[in-house]
């Protein structure tokens, strides 16, 4: 039986060595290269992140790209996603191609799809690269070194390109001498040595190349950020932490007591730095999930804003058309002016850490003067890992309207943008809404302190999964 290949909401992924297989890769690089010769297209940048087999499988896309008469910039060891994106852009290519599955777990690999402008391609043209997949690939394809004596490949430095357009957009020695210690978690993955490289005198916690992420799933939440959370709390010198998924797009940060800053803050905080004291304006985007506190925000400073559906790709597509400031999503993608459309876990940290050398102050500080402006708030989410016949009652039973009230909470309003989020009383929400990327059921929820995000959640599991209503 032919597998069909489907792109979620940030590329197509799958289990290496199930679905995920030199066949099936082949077939997808196969509708790309079909698609970009229907575009007239003819030069394509290819890289890899840290997981099992991503050099083989990002030679075997080059090779079947290599076959349709495409030239081809192959980055040479392990690269992060916008270092891929950003090469797009620096060479002129026409698409990008990265064998990454970002924050999946370490049995995951994928492929994304990057466009001429350095960011996620529309989901209009990835529905045509989709339909253009073919059950079998046939394609007789070359091999590297032949591509290479025939000028249809080169090696690119893709890390060294970033680097440069890194140290020309930021103040790093105000960074690096600012007096705060930092300390960055690479979660084994793609950013290790971009950042090593940047911040010389960070403490370094997990920077090892490793294609099995010691067996977790390399997303920067707090969950998964145990080390690097202590290791704060145990080190007073250390005044701010970083991490970054396996693709370095995303991203997670700490404050100096190890307290998590989770994506909403952060949003909050570029917002704060690009607009008040980086004097940038334009247009802020945010996806479904995302505090309603940058709605607040927004407003306060006279910028309009727009709210997505979830997926950074939605995102995207309205920079390359729009002026925008900030954008953003709750899984920790985040982009800002003055760069690619694209999701960058260590430019945004980089711009975080500057507004800290700017101002003298640390992110708890600095936190606390965004809660002055907007109010104190708090989000978490949970996945639940439940069978399909649960979640498609959950799901169902959320169309029909059926869920009133979770516990104590009684539902104001419900959104459904993408996801259904269900208003409470008090700025209050639980939000509800199947992955795209996992076999999960994500559960968000906001109030104004963890103890009460924590009551909402506890309220929606026991609604959802202990008494689920009947539709």
């Amino acid at each position: 039986m032919v597998t069909q290949i489907k792109f979620g909401t940030d590329g197509w992924r799958a289990i290496i060595a199930k679905e995920y297989t030199i066949d099936n890769v082949k077939r997808v690089a196969e509708g790309s290269a079909l698609w970009m010769k229907d575009k007239g297209f003819s030069k394509v940048v290819i890289g890899h992140d840290c997981r099992f087999g991503g050099q083989m499988f990002a030679e075997t896309v080059s090779t079947v790209f290599g076959a349709h008469g495409i030239k081809v910039h192959l980055a040479k060891g392990f690269v992060s996603t916008p270092m891929v994106s950003l090469g797009v852009v620096k060479t002129k290519a026409d698409l990008g191609i990265v064998i990454t599955a970002s924050h999946n777990p370490p049995s995951y690999s994928g492929y994304k799809l990057k466009s001429a402008y350095g960011g996620p391609t529309i989901p209009k043209e990835v529905a045509e690269v989709e339909n253009m997949i073919p059950d079998v690939c046939n394609t007789a394809c070359p091999t590297i070194q032949s591509m290479l004596d025939d000028g249809l490949l080169n090696y690119i430095d893709l890390e060294q390109m970033y680097l440069e357009h890194v140290k020309a957009n930021f103040d790093l020695d105000a960074i690096n001498n600012a007096g705060f210690k930092i300390a960055y978690d690479a979660m084994y993955g793609a950013g290790q040595n971009a950042v090593r490289k940047l911040l010389p005198n960070a403490v370094l916690l997990h920077c090892d190349d490793d294609p099995s992420f010691k067996g977790r799933a390399p997303e920067p939440i707090h969950r998964n950020l145990g080390e690097l959370s202590e290791l704060i709390k145990n080190d007073p010198a250390i005044t701010v932490g970083l991490a970054n998924d396996g693709d370095a797009d995303r991203i997670g940060m700490y404050d100096e007591d190890g307290n998590f800053v989770d994506s909403h803050h952060l949003l909050l905080l570029l917002l704060l730095y690009m607009h008040k004291y980086k004097n940038q304006t334009g247009k802020v985007i945010i996806t479904f999930s995302v505090t309603d506190k940058m709605e607040k925000m927004a407003k306060m400073f006279g910028l309009e804003i727009e709210v997505t559906k979830i997926g950074f790709k939605y995102i995207a597509e309205i920079m390359t058309k729009e002026d925008v400031v900030v954008g953003g999503e709750e899984s920790g993608g985040l982009a800002v002016k003055g760069h690619i459309p694209e999701r960058d876990g260590i430019w945004n940290g980089l711009l975080i850490m500057e507004f800290m050398a700017k101002t003298g102050k640390t992110i708890k500080q600095l936190v606390q003067d965004v809660y002055d402006m907007v109010g104190p708030f708090s989000s978490d989410r949970d996945d639940l890992h439940i069978t399909d016949e649960l979640k498609h009652s959950i799901i169902n039973n959320c169309k029909e309207n059926n869920y009133t009230s979770f516990g104590e909470y009684t539902v104001q309003k419900v959104e459904s943008i993408d996801g259904f989020k269900f208003w409470l009383a008090d700025d209050k929400w639980v939000m509800i809404r199947p992955s795209g990327t996992e076999p999960v059921l994500r559960v968000y929820a906001q109030g104004p302190d963890k103890a009460a995000v924590r009551s909402i959640l506890d309220a929606a599991h026991g609604t959802l999964q202990g008494k689920t209503v009947s539709a």
